[in-house]
Order: structure tokens, then sequence, then C-alpha cells
């Protein structure tokens, strides 16, 4: 670690861990009085610290972002991998940004890690996070001294934040369920809904399109929702089981919150035929899974778009560049034939 630290100043190091210069000196010195967690921190610091500096940030007023998540892995990974990617593309600016990323995380945790990135001074916070009361009171608090919060991929509308990035997420909903529906055969059945949790706006707004659509268009197809299990394999997988056994006539599933894995794993668990898959964003394991040709199709957006419309939302609020509509994301869909 002080081999990398020596690539960048104590100043530096500080700002982007959030922390003091002393705190610093201490954690580079190895001295005994240093929490775990800020140890942890500043070691972080200067991984995103190098992969600014290998994505050619240009030189000028420097921005720290924080990026706060309540997600899977697999997908705070693909998304960090797009902010740290679009970092160069917004010059003369340099944008610095900083990853707080759970896969398990209390609302009070979020709000307590939103305070605190307040504190340390950001400049602004691009944030997923359930649509809770006291998320949104936060963030009300965080405009009112001038700290603008961009939603991203699932929204909090009831809330004073500047932007919401990401796709439409009724439209994806609905795009699912046509899918769905036209690759099944008209016999009545039950279709598996798996939702991470109902405390995210953007599933319950993805399940409510394909709901819709359902009733609409195909009305011999049942749903079933599953909730719970926040996109993790053993949990996601034992949800599923269950489900399956209660109900011995689904064969389709849309995933509209992940842990797909655990879904195709339930299925063969019980030597159960999975006719129809349809799941969203094209992280690793869903790229493994369309390779296999174990899932259908991903209703996918792009997330390199995404990093780069939220940094636009910021330096538009920040009066760095001119007011100017940011679009919704372009849904896609993805199958094993079309993958790159």
């Amino acid at each position: 670690m002080r081999e990398l630290a020596k690539k960048f100043s104590i100043k530096q190091i500080a700002a982007q861990a959030g922390v003091s210069k002393a705190t610093v000196d201490r954690v580079l010195h190895e001295r005994s009085s240093v929490h775990y967690q800020t140890r942890r921190r500043v070691e972080q610091a200067l991984q995103e610290l190098s992969a600014q500096e290998a994505n050619s940030l240009a030189m000028g007023r420097t921005f720290h972002f924080d990026v706060i998540m309540h997600a899977p892995t697999r997908f705070t990974r693909a998304v960090s991998h797009a902010i740290t990617a679009q970092v160069g593309s917004m010059g003369p600016f340099r944008i610095s940004p900083r990853f707080h990323l759970s896969e398990d995380i209390s609302v009070k945790e979020l709000q307590r890690m939103m305070e605190r990135c307040a504190s340390k001074g950001t400049q602004g916070i691009i944030l997923k996070a359930p649509d809770e009361p006291l998320i949104s009171q936060t963030i009300n608090r965080l405009a009112e001294n001038a700290i603008p919060v961009v939603t991203l991929v699932t929204d909090l509308p009831q809330s004073r934040r500047i932007g919401y990035i990401g796709m439409d997420n009724r439209m994806a909903g609905r795009t699912a369920a046509y899918l769905l529906s036209h690759w099944l055969d008209r016999t009545p059945r039950q279709v598996a809904v798996v939702l991470s949790s109902n405390l995210f706006r953007g599933e319950e707004e993805r399940e409510m399109g394909f709901r819709l659509w359902l009733r609409e268009r195909a009305r011999h197809l049942q749903v079933v929702a599953i909730s719970g299990g926040y996109g993790v394999y053993d949990s996601t997988r034992a949800l599923m089981r269950e489900t399956l056994v209660q109900h011995p006539s689904i064969t389709a599933v849309y995933s509209v919150g992940g842990g797909n894995r655990g879904i195709v794993d339930a299925f063969a668990d019980l030597s159960r035929p999975l006719d129809v898959f349809i799941g969203h964003d094209l992280d690793e394991e869903n790229r493994e899974l369309l390779a296999e040709e174990k899932i259908g199709a991903i209703i996918d957006h792009n997330l390199m778009v995404d990093a780069r419309h939220a940094f636009l939302y910021m330096l538009q609020y920040h009066r760095q560049m001119p007011p100017a509509a940011i679009p919704p994301s372009q849904v896609q869909v993805i199958t094993p034939f079309n993958l790159i």
C-alpha cells in the first residue's frame, strides 16, 4: 500500500477517502490506533485514485461525487466500472468518484452513510436506495445544504433529487411481458416474477408494467410474485425452490431483481423445466447464463451512458455546463445471439 501511495499526495488520498491528512499518515505508517474500517477506506481510496489515473483524467477543477448503492456485488461492480471508465470523458473537469457499496445494509445505515458523505465535503451523491421516507427526508436535507442527489436505476420521486438515471422501468416490464407471452404457448399457467425486494421503486414499476401488459394481452398467464432474496444467490435459490414446490405449473420466470444463477439452480434442484427466462442487466453472471443459453433474454441499458448522464446532472447543477434535457436510458434486449 505504501508503494502505491507514493504516486499521490497525502492531500489527494485524504480527499478521496474522506478522512483527515493526519489519519492517512497514521494508516500509511501502520500505526495501531487506526480503526480497521478507516484503514480499509484509505486502501479503497488508493485503488480508486489508481483506476482514475488509468482512465486519463483531465486536469481541471475537481469534483468529488459519492456513489452509494444498496445492490448485489455483481451489479455494483458493473456500475463502478462504468463510472470509473467515464470520468475521463468529462474534461476539462476532474471527476473523482468515491464508492460506498453494500449488499446488505439497513435504511438507517444508508442514511448515516449519506450524512457522513455530506459532512466530508461531497459535491454530489449518486444513489441507489430503497424508496423509504427516511431516505427521501435525508435527500431533502442535503438539497437544503446545496448537495445534489441523482438516483440511479430505481427512483425516489417524492424526494428533492435533481434527476433520475436509468430506463423507463414500466416500459421494461412491458417488454419482458411481450417477449415471455410470445415465447410460451396459449396454455393457461402461472409465471413467476422475482424481485429482490418490494422496497425498490424501480423493481415495483417493472412488475407493474409486466402485470399490466399480461392483463391486457395475455390473460391466460397468472403472475406469482417472489420477493425478499435481495438478488443474492442463496436466498433467491431458496425462495424459488419453495415457490416451485407450491406452484407446479411454473415454467417461466421474469427476474426483476437478479440472483439469476440461483433461479436456474432451483429449477435444476427439482428437475423442473424452465421454458422461458428473462432477466435484467448484462452483468458478469448474466453474460455467463446467456452464453450457456440458460436464460433467453436480458433487458439491459448502457451503464456507460448512465454514468455520463449522472455526471452531466451534477455539472449542470454546479453551473459548469448549460442546462439541457437528459433522456432516459434506452431499453435493449440481449439474447445469446447478439451478445458481444
